[in-house]
């Protein structure tokens, strides 16, 4: 087998400038899923060229899960101690809550200083350090690819921080390894959908393209089971239309669904249990942690079509 080399091309030679053409490139819906990706976010209602007083972020955008506001700056050189200044200025400013900072060399000095950004502040706040590189293979097309060089530590960072409020209860602690197991199998899996930080709550939700939905992946340790479901908050005309699709979802699903419209309350719920959840006897983790993730993604794709009826 004859294989290629690999060239690094400079990224100036393909963005010349950041605000006209890497931030147009980057904020195009391809791109910006790429990089949400990466960062385990659903990137929506991005922005370029947002103004913070007499300064100009780059792309601002929101993460469709949490709605937290997350700060894109680019830098297609070597970072400095301007744009270190430009990124925490731009974040509090729009009030963000993750900031990535996306570079062409990451000093070694700027790494740190990310890193200990990470440490020092609250689990509201995320650093990113990126760096985006460019290749050839033997005169192809160049092929950006986006390069992590600080991240936050999230299960260090979320224990930490519950630790010190006093408030890491047993099943707190539960979940939280739960959940930091389950990010593990996402990963194993090639992320099947995007994955968000490990917390001490008993749900973990997963977008689905639309505001008028999510999964969510409920622990109910008490009854020994999980359940993945699909909420519907404040629309009983929407779950009524599903339901008049009842048939074909569960086809498509691959079995039966548990229907509640919850009549009296705001949310109605499409939902299937796994059973055998219990915390303290973990070793059937991986086989419910990879049951609910087929569930998911059967139930994202089964209802998928009907997002717009």
């Amino acid at each position: 087998m004859k294989l290629g080399k690999l060239t690094e091309v400079d990224v100036r030679t393909i963005w010349p400038h950041e605000q006209y053409d890497f931030s147009k490139w980057l904020a195009s819906e391809e791109n910006i899923q790429e990089l949400g990706d990466l960062l385990n976010l659903t990137l929506t209602e991005v922005e370029t060229e947002k103004f913070v007083g007499s300064y100009r972020c780059d792309i601002i955008a929101k993460d469709e899960l949490t709605g937290k506001n997350v700060l894109i700056e680019n830098q297609l050189e070597q970072t400095n101690h301007d744009h270190l200044g430009k990124i925490i200025t731009y974040a509090s400013g729009l009030d963000v809550s993750v900031i990535v900072w996306i570079v062409a060399d990451a000093r070694e000095e700027h790494a740190s200083a990310i890193e200990w950004l990470n440490k020092h502040t609250t689990d509201d706040v995320a650093f990113f350090l990126i760096e985006i590189h460019v290749f050839t293979i033997e005169g192809s097309s160049p092929a950006p690819m986006f390069k992590i060089i600080e991240q936050p530590n999230d299960f260090a960072k979320n224990a930490k921080s519950y630790a010190e409020k006093g408030k890491l209860s047993e099943s707190q602690t539960c979940r939280l390894e739960f959940w930091n197991q389950f990010n593990d199998v996402i990963d194993q899996r090639g992320k099947p959908f995007n994955k968000h930080k490990a917390t001490t709550d008993h749900w973990y939700t997963v977008a689905v393209g639309s505001s008028k939905c999510y999964i969510s992946i409920d622990l109910v340790n008490k009854d020994h089971k999980i359940r993945v479901g699909l909420w519907i908050p404040d629309n009983k005309d929407f779950y009524d239309s599903l339901f008049t699709h009842k048939a074909e979802i569960e086809k498509a699903f691959g079995g039966q669904l548990d229907w509640d419209r919850l009549d009296g309350k705001k949310s109605s719920i499409v939902s299937i249990d796994i059973k055998g959840l219990n915390f303290k006897k973990q070793d059937n983790y991986p086989e419910l942690m990879n049951a609910s993730i087929d569930n998911v993604v059967s139930l994202k794709n089964a209802i998928i079509p009907y997002l717009n009826g």
